[in-house]
């Protein structure tokens, strides 16, 4: 006879201790008090997913604000390495992966402190003029910020010393031209950042233009020996040692001495063949009525043509062994350990050229 009563061992049915004592659950019971607790648990773990997910992302967002405000409003402070010596690579290896860029090496080498060096002040203004012809397109947004910068302390320093004037006044002539063509290009991603900033750039380089032009060398007041003081032979042994001709013609405009002396044929045949070789002045010859070869005039024609020959006191050296590009009395790895190592003196012009490939 079967079992018409509830039997206690029914299926679903379980005892459960609880504080009031024993009592019955069914499985529908236990399955609702674990899918709650679940519940729970998984919201739980969701706000706290999204909690940290808002602190992750308000952390980003400061430290993405404090680069943006120490790029935006701290411009005086360049956001470059100081080195004074980096190795150069041209390929990708398994050890270093990518190319030296000319916007690299100029970020990473210490061309602030060069500018302080006479030595070297030359060496990077001619650098700069040339990347203003025509790479300053290639140099990324950082290096064209620090290109900026270091024309601002090179200004700086002249409107302080008060010399090296007309180099400086070439540059910003040069950059303010080529930034009047590529301002007009802005739309074909020539220059990095908005038309704004460098609008306000090309007008800080008219103003300095405007301070170079303002300043008045005033004569010294020591009462020493000058230069009209020596005897002839000395100022002309010391007119030799000048490379410019625009440099005789400014000394021969300060008293009628030195300006018959400046007139001297042969210092100016002395500085056409230190410039220029003998098959360019043979190309160039002029010749005065009298039969002389008139050596000012080919100087100035010949320069027209031909550039003329540069020399810096010191320059930047690359090592052919070793890849390492470095000022010549910074002593790099290779040359403490082998004196001998072939390095050649880059001129400007083969710095640029030097990460053209």
């Amino acid at each position: 006879m079967p079992f018409l009563g509830q039997d206690w061992r029914s299926p679903g049915q379980s005892w459960v201790k609880t504080e009031e004592g024993w009592k019955k659950t069914t499985a529908d019971d236990k399955n609702n008090n674990v899918s709650v607790q679940s519940f729970c648990k998984v919201e739980e773990e969701e706000c706290f997913n999204k909690e940290n997910l808002l602190l992750s992302l308000s952390y980003d967002m400061a430290a993405k604000k404090r680069k943006k405000d120490l790029m935006n409003n701290n411009t005086k402070v360049p956001y470059f390495h100081r080195e004074k010596w980096i190795y150069v690579h041209k390929g990708s290896t398994k050890e270093r992966h990518g190319y030296c860029t000319l916007g690299e090496a100029f970020n990473r080498l210490d061309f602030c402190s060069a500018i302080k060096d006479t030595r070297r002040f030359n060496y990077v203004v001619r650098l700069l003029q040339l990347i203003a012809k025509s790479q300053l397109p290639s140099l990324s947004g950082v290096a064209q910020k620090n290109y900026m910068n270091i024309l601002e302390r090179i200004v700086q320093k002249v409107l302080d010393d008060q010399q090296n004037v007309r180099p400086i006044k070439e540059l910003l002539q040069t950059l303010y031209i080529s930034l009047c063509g590529l301002v007009q290009d802005m739309g074909k991603s020539v220059l990095v950042g908005n038309i704004n900033t460098w609008v306000r750039r090309m007008e800080n380089i008219l103003q300095y233009q405007q301070q170079l032009d303002s300043i008045q060398i005033n004569r010294p007041t020591s009462t020493g020996m000058s230069l009209t003081d020596l005897p002839a032979s000395l100022q002309l042994n010391i007119m030799e040692r000048l490379s410019d001709g625009r440099d005789l013609v400014s000394l021969g405009q300060v008293c009628p001495e030195l300006g018959s002396l400046t007139e001297d044929r042969l210092l100016w045949k002395r500085l056409c063949q230190y410039h220029f070789t003998d098959r360019q002045i043979r190309k160039r010859l002029m010749v005065s009525d009298k039969g002389h070869l008139e050596w000012k005039k080919m100087y100035f024609k010949l320069s027209r043509c031909y550039p003329l020959r540069e020399q810096y006191s010191d320059t930047l050296h690359f090592c052919s062994h070793c890849h390492i590009l470095f000022w010549k009395d910074t002593n790099h790895p290779c040359t403490a350990n082998n004196p001998d190592s072939c390095t050649t003196s880059l001129s400007p012009q083969d710095f640029i050229n030097l990460f053209n490939f």
